[in-house]
């Protein structure tokens, strides 16, 4: 008796002491799984990633328990591939053309969202030139700031009726073939959305052909290793990556000055070389390519199957691939609906609260 007395004033005890004490509560922020993003540009210096910089200012990439890491790779485009199978990085950005040579020389990537379904790719020529479009090009030379964008010019070549031998490439360097372009040193230079205010900025007066006026072709989509699609694990992990990145985009359709200052702010050396104008209007450029399927219905990010399936063809008809690669081996939709799958209504929420600099609240939204 006297012994379960004791036992009854011990558990007394203990049980007053957990009453002031408390339950142990870890103060320690949850783990987060970082992710490395890797530029194919060779400069992280530029407007065009702005769904990026908009996520991780707004918490989006740290509420699904991602830690971004963005990287500026080399301006040769064929390391957007490599370095994602290398597991030097995890997610890049390349070509859909230096994406298909990658996978038809077994570099095991895919591509899982495609930023811009539509053509991306123009073409500058000197101001005053005679040429008007991309069937104009044959028999003239073309500047690339790397020989790898040849598997980005050729396809379109073919698509506009121009057998790709009777153009002449020449590899004018990075980031100077803007400048070889503009002196007239070659006839015309594959250039992008997003460049024409960037170029102007900086003094590179040229004209522009846009690709996307005649040509049908996908462009750039966010790309990672093909193995990772394979497990639940990995298909977890980078659809909680799209979804952040789908929820920068959709921040920027509800406020695109807000966007475009959150990546402005986070890139200091841009205000170097952009007045926020036209910043903003470099923005604009690649923001019309990225919202072609969101407007669509079909989501951020979707790759549609008849544009793939003609360029898998034009691309292994030229002989730029060894053979017609599968669909299924070049990119997968698989990702797209979980990664659209977020409060939009708190997005909006964000994108309406944020609050503009005088300077971005009158800047204008063209197009």
């Amino acid at each position: 008796m006297k012994n379960r007395k004791l036992w009854l004033a011990g558990v007394s005890a203990l049980a007053a002491l957990s009453l002031v004490v408390g339950p142990t509560v870890s103060n320690a922020a949850p783990k987060l799984t970082t992710i490395t993003w890797m530029s194919p540009r060779g400069s992280l210096d530029v407007m065009d990633d702005y769904m990026l910089h908009v996520a991780i200012d707004q918490g989006y990439f740290k509420a699904q328990g991602i830690n971004v890491k963005l990287i500026a790779g080399p301006a040769d485009g064929t390391a957007a591939t490599k370095f994602v199978a290398a597991k030097q990085v995890d997610v890049s950005y390349p070509s859909p053309g230096i994406l298909l040579s990658s996978i038809d020389a077994g570099v095991p990537v895919v591509s899982v969202f495609n930023m811009i379904p539509g053509q991306v790719f123009n073409y500058a020529v000197p101001k005053g030139s005679a040429l008007k479009s991309i069937a104009d090009l044959k028999g003239h030379s073309i500047c690339v700031g790397s020989p790898a964008w040849s598997a980005i010019i050729n396809p379109m070549l073919v698509e506009a009726g121009v057998d790709p031998k009777s153009v002449t490439i020449i590899d004018a360097g990075w980031p100077t073939w803007s400048q070889a372009i503009a002196s007239g040193k070659c006839d015309s230079g594959l250039g992008w959305d997003g460049l024409a205010a960037q170029w102007a900025a900086t003094g590179i007066n040229v004209d522009w052909i846009m690709g996307k006026k005649t040509s049908k072709q996908p462009s750039n989509g966010y790309d990672i290793r093909a193995s990772e699609l394979k497990t639940a694990a990995g298909r977890d992990l980078y659809t909680r990556f799209l979804r952040a990145v789908a929820m920068g985009m959709e921040f920027a359709k509800d406020n695109p000055r807000a966007a475009a200052q959150i990546t402005y702010n986070r890139l200091p050396a841009l205000g170097a070389t952009l007045a926020p104008q036209l910043a903003v209007d470099s923005m604009r450029e690649e923001q019309v390519g990225h919202m072609i399927s969101y407007l669509d219905g079909k989501g951020w990010g979707y790759h549609y199957p008849d544009a793939w399936a003609n360029y898998l063809k034009v691309v292994a008809d030229m002989g730029q691939t060894t053979k017609l690669l599968a669909p299924a081996d070049v990119y997968s939709n698989a990702l797209i609906t979980g990664a659209n799958t977020f409060d939009h209504a708190k997005v909006a929420k964000d994108a309406k609260a944020y609050k503009l600099s005088g300077v971005f609240a009158k800047v204008a939204i063209k197009g």
